[in-house]
């Protein structure tokens, strides 16, 4: 998933995405500990993707406390 796809988004997507992607992880080990999982390269990508995502709530939070901070 592509960072500038998720700016876009709302909070609320967001946070819907970021649920989504974390119950997916969870699965993905599930298959990887029971070696039901053929690409070992989904979790990486699915970590990653969890990663953006809390990195674009973080910077979303900052600026709305800078914000509310100056004005």
């Amino acid at each position: 998933m592509k960072f500038e796809k998720l700016n876009e988004m709302t909070e609320d997507e967001i946070s819907l995405k970021f649920f989504e992607l974390k119950e997916s992880y969870m699965k993905l080990r599930f298959q990887h500990a029971t070696a039901q999982l053929d690409s070992s390269a989904k979790l990486r990508d699915t970590r990653r993707d969890i990663a953006r995502v809390n990195t674009l709530i973080n910077q979303r939070k900052k600026e709305a406390a800078k914000a509310g901070a100056e004005g």
